[in-house]
């Protein structure tokens, strides 16, 4: 039997992490090898497992991801833009894989994120899940085949938590609508109304954020026409797509060369 991959999590008892360990813990081609937090978290100390309810894994969490990386394959990040950039330096040392689902990024931060990954294999997508990265492929053949009649509108619905706004994956969608219209989304992209504010302008692309309760994550892609209107939602119903993603994009980036890669090139 193939030796399981050796995975190692950083934000590992965070929301993300913790279905990550448990669903590593489900599949025989992974192993969890290590769980990463950060410094003064309440959790380091305790069994992975049993702080994702899973059961004792004899994996105890970690504040050192240094010493966490020599026993693994490929490092899972959902933790922070600062922490991701901290940890994907300490992988190119190790000269490690890397799987970054954290959002937020800068685009300061972005070029510190290639930069590294000059050096190691690198998966870096705000959005993980199969279905998503669906909808990416299609949004753009949409709206060039409705034209210029409909308005573009994407509103992005997540739980009360969630640090950054619009979402990482709303910011993904409006490229895409903006590279198949031609548009400049430096110019066209609307983040929120208010007021007076007078008629829309033809080639905006509007981003409207919901952060309310529990909500994993919905993002509906609005085509508003002459009479019509078209809508296209994807609804996370809980965190599992995004991890199981996350997971198979680990198994993916371990055999590829440096780069930066994003879930199209996992997903081919």
């Amino acid at each position: 039997m193939k030796t399981p991959l050796k995975i190692m999590i950083a934000g590992a008892a965070g929301r993300m992490g913790q279905r990550l360990v448990a669903l590593v813990n489900d599949s025989p081609r992974l192993r969890l090898s290590a769980a990463v937090e950060a410094p003064g978290h309440p959790a380091l100390g305790r069994d992975a497992g049993d702080v994702a309810g899973c059961g004792r894994l004899g994996v105890a969490l970690t504040d050192d991801p240094d010493g966490a990386m020599d026993a693994s394959d490929v490092v899972i990040d959902f933790t922070s833009p600062d922490a991701a950039l901290r940890h994907l330096a300490q992988a190119v040392r190790h000269k490690r894989a890397v799987v970054i689902g954290a959002t937020g990024f800068s685009p300061d931060d972005m070029t510190q994120l290639r930069a590294h990954a000059e050096s190691v294999p690198c998966v870096q997508a705000p959005n993980m899940s199969v279905g998503i990265n669906v909808l990416l492929r299609m949004v753009g053949d949409v709206a060039r085949a409705l034209g210029d009649d409909y308005d573009l509108e994407i509103i992005d619905t997540h739980h009360n938590k969630k640090k950054d706004a619009p979402s990482g994956t709303t910011l993904k969608l409006a490229e895409a609508l903006a590279a198949a219209t031609n548009r400049d989304l430096r110019e066209a992209g609307v983040y929120a109304r208010h007021g007076l504010i007078g008629e829309r302008a033809k080639r905006e692309i509007g981003m409207q954020s919901v952060r309310a309760g529990d909500v994993a994550g919905d993002h509906t892609v609005l085509y508003g026409g002459p009479g019509e209107r078209i809508e296209i939602t994807h609804r996370a119903h809980n965190r599992d797509p995004f991890a199981r993603g996350a997971l198979r994009a680990a198994e993916w980036v371990v055999t590829q060369p440096p780069g930066l890669y994003g879930m199209a090139d996992v997903l081919k």
